[in-house]
């Protein structure tokens, strides 16, 4: 099977099948969001990143297996409309940055520091905090002992540049600051990039831009 990461609203997940992993993504929603239902390939534990809206679709790509844990990326609103849904039926834990959790109207079981890990099964992922975006927003990294590191980034960064900043100078150096040290910084160019809305991208395609992005402002 080949994955694209092209998905519509409306329309079927495309699956990325990795060696110890299956990550299915979705597009939900009036803002065309993305989510993620995360398998792990040795146990079938799953888990979910951004249960952003559409809860009987999120709960189709679920099926019977139900989840283990909800990940919200961040506090804002288009991320979490489906959250109490998803979590009233499947009884699965919440996890959050920890600046962000008090913005999610949910309660956040995990408050997530930079650097802990949440695992799916056998599966590690790593939270890393950046601050620009939301105060709380956290990326998830799988580095994935098979292949390439793979990273979940909310709207910390898209392809052609990182997330709204509202036109906050100060926002955006943060942003940017972080996205250069804890990613681009710390992975490889084959990193693939699965951000919160649209098509995904690879570190490698967005590396030479950096300097681009920072003379802009945005």
């Amino acid at each position: 099977m080949t994955y694209s990461g092209v998905v519509k609203v409306g329309g079927a997940a495309d699956v990325h099948e990795l060696t110890d992993l299956m990550i299915s993504k979705v597009a939900v929603g009036p803002m065309d969001n993305n989510a993620f239902l995360l398998r792990c390939r040795a146990t079938d534990e799953q888990l979910l990143i951004d249960a952003a809206n559409e809860p009987e679709t999120l709960l189709r790509l679920i099926g019977d297996d139900s989840i283990a844990s909800v990940v919200t990326t961040h506090r804002h609103g288009d991320h979490w409309q489906a959250l109490a849904d998803v979590v009233g039926a499947t009884g699965a834990r919440t996890y959050a940055g920890r600046f962000d959790a008090e913005g999610i109207p949910v309660a956040t079981d995990v408050q997530v520091e930079d650097g802990d890990v949440i695992r799916v099964g056998r599966v590690e992922l790593t939270a890393r905090h950046l601050v620009g975006h939301t105060p709380g927003s956290i990326v998830l990294v799988y580095d994935d002992p098979h292949g390439h590191p793979h990273i979940f980034t909310g709207d910390c960064l898209f392809p052609g540049g990182v997330g709204n900043t509202r036109k906050d100078p100060v926002a955006f150096q943060s942003l940017l600051d972080g996205v250069e040290e804890k990613l681009f910084g710390q992975l490889p160019d084959e990193t693939w990039v699965y951000p919160g809305h649209g098509k995904d991208t690879t570190l490698g395609d967005e590396r030479p831009h950096l300097a681009e992005w920072r003379r802009r402002g945005w």
